[in-house]
């Protein structure tokens, strides 16, 4: 999708449009989320903070993020990416791979197809987006970004070695800023050249890793989509806080809300997880993980918080908390076995938990909440990038 949150704004508000905005999220903190193209010709970009954001485009205009309305229309773009093929991976709330193999010919030819669904996003979703298309996800990655915004670019394996010549190894999906500069350090700074580099002077410096960036070079990468999604390994959740804290019933009192997310989720597909994993970042960014393994599986909130808690009575703190997470992970489904000699309190506690779920299932996520959650700070946050419109990674947004 081309600039998706900021798109879909100016689709919803015709005041926006052919204007500079970015979105962000509605704490103090925030960051861009997306820019349209208008504020991204000032250099404004995914990741930037407002006040910087602002230097460069004073007459900017910051648009809070509706987190639930991207995640609907990111829904019905799945619902179109179906009607072409079944074979379909939803990346991230705003990217899909498809592959049209087995089904380019419904529609004459795989151009056709592409266009077809190009105009039917237009069309239905009021928005436009980018396809790109080749031989596999590597080099149809690139042929979107290359063609960004509203086109369509189809690089077939005959273009492959050209295309890849002269083309920066930066461009290619997977090589970040570290990998390059180790790259540049060896002389290679294009992919004609990585594709060249002899395999034992790549594995050397990067180990397996060295085979992969030499197939990347020469535009390839056996990657199979993820058609079905498969079984989560950690149901998770985090916040960045909207001021540090270091208190202790602050940081507690955060913990049970994000206990009650993960507990909730993984309630809602039938999870537990024997692992919980608590996640801290200092003022000064710094930030580590501690985790803890319970001696049976669970997906109940008191149990993960609790686990949470005594992580967090384990670490001497030496600054203030601008972000915490935690973590559900070794995970496995559900039973329905009880235990024989299950305790009266957990009886309760879990007829208590089956009747709060399902309120919120029928009124709404937190129409119900445990009362030391209410008073927090739950304006609408960056969605995660691990959010997916179907099964467990659709998480509350």
């Amino acid at each position: 999708m081309d600039a998706f949150f900021a798109s879909v704004e100016q689709r919803d508000n015709p005041a926006l449009r052919g204007q500079p905005i970015a979105v962000t999220g509605a704490g103090e903190r925030t960051v861009i989320t997306t820019s349209s193209y208008e504020a991204r010709a000032y250099g404004v970009k995914t990741g930037m903070t407002t006040y910087k954001a602002k230097k460069l485009c004073p007459h900017i205009i910051f648009v809070i993020g509706n987190n639930k309305k991207y995640a609907q229309v990111c829904k019905k773009l799945e619902e179109i990416c179906l009607r072409f093929t079944p074979d379909a991976e939803i990346y991230s709330i705003d990217e899909v791979f498809l592959d049209i193999t087995n089904s380019y010919h419904l529609l004459g030819s795989p151009e056709n197809l592409a266009r077809t669904i190009k105009d039917t996003v237009k069309n239905e979703l009021g928005i436009t987006c980018t396809v790109g298309m080749g031989p596999n996800v590597l080099v149809a990655k690139l042929a979107s970004d290359l063609a960004k915004p509203d086109g369509f670019l189809w690089i077939n394996e005959d273009m492959v070695t050209s295309v890849f010549e002269t083309l920066p190894v930066k461009k290619l999906w997977g090589i970040g800023s570290h990998t390059e500069e180790k790259l540049r350090v060896m002389g290679i700074t294009t992919c004609g050249a990585l594709g060249r580099t002899p395999l034992p002077l790549l594995t050397k410096k990067f180990g397996i890793l060295g085979e992969r960036l030499k197939d990347m070079g020469n535009g390839k990468l056996e990657r199979p989509l993820e058609i079905v999604s498969s079984e989560p390994k950690s149901i998770g959740h985090s916040i960045t806080l909207p001021k540090d804290i270091w208190k202790h019933e602050e940081i507690t009192s955060c913990l049970l809300r994000l206990s009650e997310k993960v507990g909730r989720r993984a309630r809602r597909y039938g999870h537990k997880g024997r692992k919980i994993t608590l996640t801290v970042r200092y003022t000064d960014f710094k930030t580590f993980t501690k985790q803890t393994t319970l001696p049976a599986y669970t997906n109940d909130t008191g149990e993960i918080y609790r686990s949470a808690v005594a992580i967090l009575n384990g670490i001497h703190l030496k600054k203030s908390i601008r972000l915490l997470g935690i973590s559900l992970s070794s995970i496995g489904k559900e039973g329905d076995q009880m235990l024989l000699f299950q305790e009266t309190n957990q009886k309760k506690r879990n007829a208590l938990t089956k009747a709060v779920d399902a309120v919120n299932d029928k009124f709404g996520e937190h129409t119900v909440a445990l009362a030391s959650t209410i008073t927090q700070e739950n304006g609408p946050g960056v969605i995660s990038p691990a959010w997916r419109p179907s099964g467990v990674r659709n998480s509350d947004v």
